[in-house]
């Protein structure tokens, strides 16, 4: 896509043309956020469950081909057919051989962040396999051909006037419905059809357990069980990192999730796969992608503890202001600002730097991901390998030498003075983007060092 090709901050000025728009969808990102407050206050052991959750993360990672290997075992004696990805393209082609095996050209699937990040609708449309996404707020992306803008909230920047346009064009609603009784049971009509005719279920996997076998979906919508229950083949499309332990440990992450999430106390479905209804074949692809990659890096590999729970995209508040499309990731906001970059360094060179460094995403991530530490630590390792822009790193070389020197920086100061005092328009004005979003300050008549010459004489 054309878009693709743009940086964050030009696509961020696209989304900030809407004032408006990027108002209320700032407000509605905080009004999440203030519920997952709510609701993590009201549990005393709250900083417990995260300690625990990112520990027994920490120890999967420590021991990852073990845990692998493990739930290989596990789940293929429950009858489940395990099969390996290296990367994107070869997930892809296991689902589609699969789909082609059983003469199958129409799919069903729920949410997935992981198909996003292979670009597995895509893939199957170029080899004529229509893949319908059931989680309504995908569906509404899927329909006006965009990616999600949120990892929970695919279609947060969309206004319900909005999605009663992409109904009326593609499901038949009046012209100028809008009422979300009417358009969610408009979705559910049409979903119903979709799920009654598709022999083939493609489910993501929120955790797995090494111990049984088995994998857990969450879900607020059921739409999960409907497509694989109803399938005559269910695949399940999983990171590797998703495995933990034991069943016991469910509890601490099923807490966790959803209260980060949504704010809700739990997902309203939780549902277990664990082998495969007579007459049902059940399928579950390793993805690998690049996580080994980015667990063979000291300082990134914590990231693969993420849950995807969104928690840090409500709470940045540049996320909050620039739209998820800005970041031009399968994921995105601060976690995905800080895996894209081990998939393509180049590519995604900008997303490290969309960022203010508050440490709010650390702050309310669940399993403890130091996220701004790592976005600055991203942002090091790309001047290092030289996929900066080369005019802001020859301005930070400047600004080095100059603050290395006390007589360059004494000179400096007294020539950025005189040019706000005298030359305004050379400061502000478009060229600059300080500019954009901000009154440029009042040139002081002294420079600190001066007034405080002055002040002990």
């Amino acid at each position: 896509m054309e878009t693709q090709q743009k940086k964050h901050a030009a696509l961020a000025d696209i989304f900030n043309k809407d004032e408006a728009r990027v108002d209320w969808h700032d407000q509605t990102l905080w009004f999440v956020r203030s519920k997952r407050d709510r609701l993590t206050h009201d549990i005393p052991e709250w900083e417990e469950l995260r300690n625990t959750a990112s520990q027994i993360k920490n120890h999967v990672l420590s021991r990852l081909q073990d845990y692998l290997l493990a739930f290989e075992k596990n789940a293929q004696a429950n009858g489940v057919q395990v099969h390996w990805a290296a990367d994107a393209r070869e997930h892809n082609q296991i689902v589609c051989e699969l789909l082609k095996k059983h003469g199958i050209d129409r799919m069903v699937k729920s949410k997935s962040m992981l198909t996003e990040e292979c670009h597995l609708n895509d893939y199957l449309a170029d080899n004529g396999i229509e893949v319908i996404d059931s989680d309504l707020g995908e569906r509404i992306v899927q329909l006006a051909k965009e990616m999600p803008s949120h990892i929970v909230l695919p279609c947060i920047h969309k206004k319900k006037e909005e999605i009663g346009d992409i109904f009326h064009e593609h499901l038949g609603t009046a012209a100028g419905v809008s009422d979300p009784q009417i358009l969610t049971e408009t979705a559910r009509q049409h979903l119903r059809d979709v799920f009654v005719t598709r022999k083939a279920a493609l489910t993501g996997v929120n955790f797995a357990i090494a111990e049984t076998g088995e994998m857990v979906v969450c879900t607020n919508e059921g739409n999960a069980d409907m497509g694989a229950h109803l399938a005559d083949i269910h695949i399940a499309s999983m990171g590797i990192e998703k495995l933990i332990p034991k069943r016991a440990h469910l509890g601490v992450f099923l807490r966790l999730l959803t209260r980060s999430a949504t704010g809700q106390p739990i997902t309203t479905y939780s549902s277990h796969f664990r082998k495969p209804r007579k007459g049902q074949e059940m399928h579950v692809i390793l993805v690998d992608n690049g996580r080994s990659r980015q667990l063979g890096r000291p300082d990134f590999k914590n990231s693969l503890k993420c849950i995807r729970c969104g928690a840090c995209m409500n709470t940045c508040p540049v996320y909050r202001r620039s739209g998820g499309h800005s970041y031009h990731h399968a994921i995105s906001g601060p976690i995905g600002s800080i895996l894209a970059p081990n998939l393509d360094m180049e590519k995604f060179a900008d997303l490290p730097f969309a960022s203010t460094l508050c440490g709010s995403c650390s702050n309310v991530c669940p399993v403890k991901i130091d996220i701004h530490n790592q976005l600055y630590k991203w942002r090091q390792e790309l001047v290092k390998a030289g996929y900066t822009d080369k005019k802001k790193t020859m301005a930070m070389k400047l600004m080095a030498t100059t603050l290395a020197s006390p007589t360059k920086f004494r000179l400096a100061g007294k020539m950025g003075r005189f040019t706000l005092k005298y030359a305004p328009f050379t400061v502000n004005n478009s060229l600059n983007p300080w500019y954009k979003g901000r009154e440029m300050p009042v040139p002081p008549k002294q420079s600190f060092s001066e007034w405080y010459k002055e002040r002990n004489r």
